[in-house]
């Protein structure tokens, strides 16, 4: 997977890309990640992205030419971009099946915004999906941008060590995950479950069930409401 981001703050991914998962992700070239300063796109010599909304109002608005010819050409420098993403607060919120139906794409653009918004021809000419990561305000799409790469990225074939690990996770059934331990089996006298000790596989399955099940009917049950719908 190829996956391409538009940004004005390229520096704020290095950290991320840089660690971990995805580190390791990239080198063995399960995914290529390539950052794009939009404003290295800029028409004018002050190298401008935004300007004052029309009919007025607060704030700065990014101008459609640096993000229509940075979207072109970084296009034109691979295969078929599958989908071009916006990331913003009036997309549809991001989820472990939005996650899973990325990435299976071959390739990816996504398009971190800043200041008050995109001008609308962006979402309507350039973007083929908007995407929100939850329901508050941040400065600008480049922190949504990693969360969506992470969670795309640790889903890819090859990524994790186990890949049983991406579908016993929460959300990847419909439920929260079962609780999980590791040594000691004792620690301030609280005990591991003594079903977890007894070998017995079968039982340990229907065990992690009824505790995934208990503990989204807890806590999120509007997952199971969306399970029997």
């Amino acid at each position: 997977m190829r996956i391409d981001v538009l940004t004005l703050f390229p520096s704020m991914f290095q950290p991320v890309l840089g660690e971990s998962i995805i580190r390791r992700a990239q080198e063995k070239q399960r995914v290529e990640i390539a950052l794009t300063d939009i404003r290295d796109y800029a028409q004018d010599k002050h190298r401008s992205v935004d300007d004052k909304p029309y009919g007025g109002g607060p704030g700065m608005v990014l101008m459609c030419p640096p993000v229509f010819a940075a979207a072109e050409d970084v296009a034109g420098q691979g295969g078929p971009v599958d989908d071009v993403v916006l990331l913003t607060p009036q997309g549809q919120q991001f989820d472990q099946a939005m996650a899973r139906d990325l990435a299976s794409k071959k390739r990816l653009m996504l398009i971190a915004g800043h200041y008050e918004g995109f001008d609308e021809r962006i979402r309507e000419h350039l973007a083929t999906r908007e995407i929100s990561v939850g329901d508050y305000v941040l400065s600008g799409g480049e922190l949504p941008a990693m969360v969506l790469i992470d969670a795309v990225v640790r889903l890819l074939p090859g990524v994790l060590g186990d890949e049983q690990s991406s579908v016993e996770e929460s959300f990847s059934g419909g439920s929260l995950e079962y609780p999980q331990y590791t040594r000691p089996a004792a620690f301030r006298g609280h005990q591991v479950p003594e079903i977890l000790l007894s070998g017995h596989h079968e039982a340990i399955r229907r065990w992690r069930d009824e505790q995934a099940t208990a503990r989204t009917q807890q806590r999120r049950p509007d997952l199971l409401n969306e399970t029997d719908t």
